[in-house]
C-alpha cells in the first residue's frame, strides 16, 4: 500500500499557510515558526499511530506539505494510547505532558476539521482510546457485547 499523497488527489479545503495560522491562533503561538513546528511535530507523531486506509485517506485531505509530513514516518510497532501519545511527545520535544497535550489539541483540531466526522470517526475506532478528546472530539466509550446465555 502506498503511504505517500497522490499527485491527482483532491483539493483540500485549507492550504498549508491557512492550517498553520489557523494553529497559531488555537494554539496562541506568537510566531507562525513555532506553529509550523508544533505542526510538523504532532504530524510526524500522529504519522506513527495511524495506519492503513484512514492514513491514505486522512493524508488526501490534508494540504500537501502537511500530508509528507503526516506520511514520512512508517507506523510504530506498537500503538499508543491517547496519554501514551502525550507522553511520547513530551518525551521527544523535551517539553512537559501538558504543554504536549496543548500542542496535540492545537493540531488536531485543525486536522479534525479538514478530517471531516466521518474519517474522523473511521480515525478514532482504529485508534486505542483518549485520541477523541486530543482531537477535540468527546470520548464515546460502546457498551461491553453481552454474550448470549
Amino acid at each position: 500500500m502506498d503511504d505517500q499523497p497522490r499527485p491527482d488527489r483532491p483539493t483540500t479545503a485549507m492550504t498549508f499557510d491557512q492550517m498553520l495560522e489557523r494553529v497559531r491562533y488555537e494554539g496562541a503561538y506568537p510566531t507562525r515558526e513555532r506553529a509550523e513546528e508544533v505542526v510538523r511535530t504532532v504530524l510526524t507523531a500522529l504519522g506513527r499511530q495511524i495506519i492503513g486506509d484512514e492514513r491514505v485517506d486522512l493524508a488526501h485531505r490534508l494540504p500537501t506539505d502537511a500530508a509528507l509530513v503526516l506520511t514520512a514516518p512508517g507506523p510504530d510497532s506498537e500503538q499508543l494510547t491517547g496519554w501514551g501519545f502525550v507522553k511520547d511527545l513530551a518525551t521527544r520535544t523535551g517539553g512537559t505532558p501538558a504543554t504536549a497535550r496543548w500542542d496535540a489539541g492545537a493540531v488536531l483540531a485543525a486536522v479534525a476539521s479538514l478530517a471531516g466526522p466521518d474519517l474522523l470517526a473511521r480515525i478514532l475506532r482504529r485508534l486505542p482510546d483518549g485520541y477523541a478528546l486530543l482531537f477535540g472530539q468527546a470520548q464515546l466509550r460502546q457498551p461491553p457485547s453481552r454474550l448470549a446465555a
